[in-house]
């Protein structure tokens, strides 16, 4: 089976990681903030924090920025559950933006009506959450004028988009918002196994976001309310978490971070291949922004005619696929059709240009290990599977 994402270990991934089981510190030692250092750097962030995932961090994050009961907070519906959920784990609401069909990001047309019902209704966001799809930013200057104008904070959930930029600079400088998301899951641009990240320009947030990722406590003496009983002594200021990343993980990412730009060039290469093979084919790609220079995460398509014959119905070119060896996937469900969101009062035909997106969205597999043949072969299997014939053999 071609997985449709895995990761790329090296040797020298594997030396970094061995040094640190010969050490001293296994956690809490010099890795993590060595990798925090060169992710800050690497993006221009004022401020890194790693945790043990990409929904730890999204949970501090919107805890430093106050998110709790009685608050909203409003994200797209094609993203992965956490985007929404790190929310419900403040005790806020959630609420969706649909989005542009073309790319599969927040839709800042969708967003500014929203807010224009939003603010007759008296109940703006406190935070927004866009999600960064496959690697591609959003457009990130209009959602940014329009939190701004109307008050609110703004949560780059960029899981897919380590090595993406927009305008020009990389994702995660924080330029149009208050925090930014990174994932290092495996099938990620760069992995740690499972960790994330939370980028910052403001100290206070980065301070915030340190204290809620260990526990709440502190041995700083500007964050006691006492004077220091000895150099033992530590305080719990707030109730906060064990959200750290170890130094095994921490090293596995400063290794792979030192091929990160190889890593996206890959990406861009083989999505480029993927243009050329299917630019004939009955499938539509997610356009991609002149503003815009994906990490190309995600490879996905949009089958044209999704409602026509059976052999072009996207679970039958699937289920094809997968009998053929190719491990497509789909991402994602529309958020707000999950049980758990049915429950808190959302349906189906809310957020008509996600639901439609999700009927024909396939994922292809897109990893540097990729090769041309098997490309080729990924490519005439959809064909085939679109075509309704059987019998494709590798290339």
């Amino acid at each position: 089976m071609i997985p449709y994402g895995r990761q790329n270990i090296s040797d020298d991934d594997i030396e970094a990681v061995t040094a640190v089981l010969k050490s001293d510190f296994l956690t809490q030692g010099q890795a993590v903030p060595a990798f925090e250092q060169a992710v800050a750097s690497k993006t221009g962030a004022g401020f890194a924090l790693a945790t043990n995932s990409a929904t730890s961090a999204l949970h501090i994050a919107c805890l430093a920025l106050g998110l709790q009961s009685g608050d909203l907070l409003w994200t797209t519906p094609i993203t992965f559950v956490a985007s929404a959920n790190c929310a419900r784990y403040c005790g806020a609401d959630v609420d969706f933006v649909d989005i542009d069909p073309a790319t599969g990001n927040m839709s800042p047309a969708a967003l500014k009506e929203k807010f224009i019902t939003a603010e007759k209704n008296g109940r703006l966001p406190k935070v927004i959450v866009p999600v960064h799809l496959c690697g591609q930013s959003c457009d990130m200057a209009a959602i940014s004028a329009l939190a701004r104008h109307y008050g609110c904070h703004i949560i780059e959930d960029a899981s897919h988009a380590i090595g993406g930029q927009y305008q020009n600079e990389p994702v995660g400088c924080g330029r149009f918002s208050d925090i930014t998301v990174f994932s290092f899951h495996p099938v990620k641009i760069i992995t740690t196994g499972e960790g994330g990240m939370a980028l910052t320009n403001s100290a206070e947030l980065a301070h915030k976001m340190a204290l809620y990722r260990s526990h709440g406590i502190s041995r700083d003496e500007v964050d006691m309310t006492e004077a220091s009983h000895g150099p033992w002594y530590y305080q719990q200021t707030l109730l906060g978490f064990n959200y750290r990343m170890t130094d095994i993980q921490a090293a596995l990412g400063l290794s792979q971070l030192t091929r990160l730009d190889s890593f996206v060039l890959q990406r861009r290469e083989l999505a480029a291949f993927y243009d050329t093979l299917l630019a004939d084919v009955d499938v539509t790609p997610l356009t991609q922004l002149p503003d815009s220079g994906s990490a190309w995460h995600l490879y996905v398509v949009q089958i044209d005619n999704v409602q026509g014959t059976a052999a072009a119905n996207r679970k039958e070119v699937f289920n094809y696929m997968r009998e053929q060896g190719v491990g497509v996937n789909v991402h994602y469900i529309p958020v707000h059709l999950q049980p758990y969101y049915r429950n808190l009062g959302f349906s189906a035909g809310d957020y008509p240009a996600a639901e439609d997106y999700y009927r024909k969205a396939l994922t292809i597999p897109l990893y540097p290990d990729l090769t041309t043949e098997q490309q080729r072969y990924i490519s005439a299997t959809l064909i085939a599977a679109l075509a309704g014939r059987s019998g494709v053999e590798p290339g």
